[in-house]
């Protein structure tokens, strides 16, 4: 195949249709643009595109059951995320058929960004992810509703966890007005309602958590204070294949964590961080960094230097920095946390295998399935076979001997 065999096609997806256009090397036109719609543009794309085209496409919702149709037809399709193409953003006409051309130009000069195509694993886990954080965020709101019903009236809160069922009573018994008592029940009704879509939602996100690739990345992830199977999975969610990273910069420059930068001449300056990358990774990693410094002495140490010298905001922020940089290290080069501690992992990998259900869903249990993952990180091998988390669980025996631990640690 030539270049000059080689057709550079832009496609402009939207809900309804698809505006297609193509042009040469040399940037002459072949096909002018034309609206095809979505219904049809399977059979459309099979009869007039050809083996030898390249094909590039913006990043949207369907972009990639479109990516999925076109790639056993034609050569290549690329897939560009759209705020990289600036000639498009900034441009003062902005209509369908000149996003069209412009794409399919930049195509055949090389100036179109790819970005990665994320396997079908990915996409499935992706979008249950985000179900659930939207669903936790509507749980938060009604709580939070509820909340300022008891301020308002001058009311405290119940002793405990006062969203807790036993405490509905507590809450239908309030000396309240007509409005305030409807708000209360019907606030109370979608929380029950939004507690049992959370569990249903987490039981398939632990189904999840057992299959392949997730079972022999996970651990590696655990491993770490302030990271579980939750948040375990929306940091491999959102990283998809950690091979894709050639250093840990890159990877804290997607999740929009590195600082902002303005170098020119003798002038440079240093801002925030970008925020330009997956959200939910980068709040999940805020999250797992306020756990961290809570409960490990050493991170708690680092940030505590921090916070003296930047504010808790911006030491926090490092240190969820220096926590994602860690991860490229266990991840990219399957090595075991230094601080790993086997008795807290023992805790972590029990609850783990109880709330996925390994004896249902692998035959397991619980105490066979931690072993597995101690083996798997290759430490506590020699640890006690009487383990105690609110009952007793006899860990089998290890399938690495002691003396390759002793070895490696050394």
């Amino acid at each position: 195949m030539t270049d000059k065999d080689t057709r550079y096609v832009g496609l402009d997806v939207h809900k309804h249709f698809v505006m297609v256009g193509a042009v040469a090397r040399n940037q002459k036109v072949l096909m002018p643009p034309r609206k095809v719609s979505l219904a049809e543009f399977e059979d459309w794309a099979k009869k007039h595109l050809l083996p030898t085209d390249e094909v590039v496409l913006e990043a949207t919702t369907n972009a990639w059951f479109v990516h999925d149709l076109l790639a056993p037809i034609v050569g290549r399709v690329v897939v560009t995320h759209p705020p990289h193409i600036k000639l498009i953003a900034a441009t003062m006409v902005k209509t369908d058929k000149k996003d069209t051309m412009v794409l399919a130009k930049l195509l055949a000069t090389g100036l179109t960004p790819e970005v990665w195509v994320p396997p079908e694993h990915v996409r499935d886990l992706r979008p249950l992810i985000s179900h659930r954080r939207r669903l936790v965020s509507q749980q938060t709101q009604c709580k939070n509703r509820l909340q300022s019903v008891l301020h308002r009236n001058h009311i405290l809160p119940p002793q405990g966890k006062a969203y807790h069922p036993d405490n509905r009573n507590w809450w239908l018994d309030l000396k309240l007005s007509p409005g305030d008592k409807l708000r209360v029940r019907q606030e109370l009704v979608m929380l029950e309602q939004l507690d049992t879509l959370i569990d249903e939602t987490s039981d398939e996100l632990h189904r999840l958590s057992l299959s392949d690739p997730w079972l022999n990345q996970l651990p590696y992830l655990i491993q770490l204070p302030g990271i579980g199977v939750m948040t375990g999975l929306v940091i491999l969610s959102a990283v998809g294949d950690i091979s894709r990273f050639p250093s840990a910069k890159k990877l804290v420059g997607y999740a929009g964590l590195g600082a902002r930068v303005h170098a020119s001449g003798q002038s440079y300056r240093t801002g925030g961080i970008t925020k330009q990358g997956r959200k939910e990774l980068r709040h999940a990693l805020i999250e797992a960094a306020w756990i961290t410094v809570r409960f490990d002495p050493t991170w708690n140490e680092q940030f505590e230097r921090l916070a003296n010298r930047i504010g808790r905001r911006k030491a926090i922020v490092a240190i969820a920095r220096k926590l994602l940089v860690v991860i490229w290290h266990v991840l990219s080069k399957r090595r075991v946390d230094r601080q790993a501690d086997p008795q807290r992992l023992v805790r972590y990998f029990l609850a783990w295998g109880r709330q996925a259900r390994v004896f249902s869903r692998l035959g397991l249990k619980a105490s066979v399935f931690a072993r597995q993952q101690l083996d798997l990180l290759g430490i506590g091998q020699d640890l006690p076979t009487l383990i105690t988390f609110g009952a007793a669980y006899r860990l089998p025996p290890s399938t690495l001997p002691v003396i390759e631990a002793a070895v490696a640690s050394a």
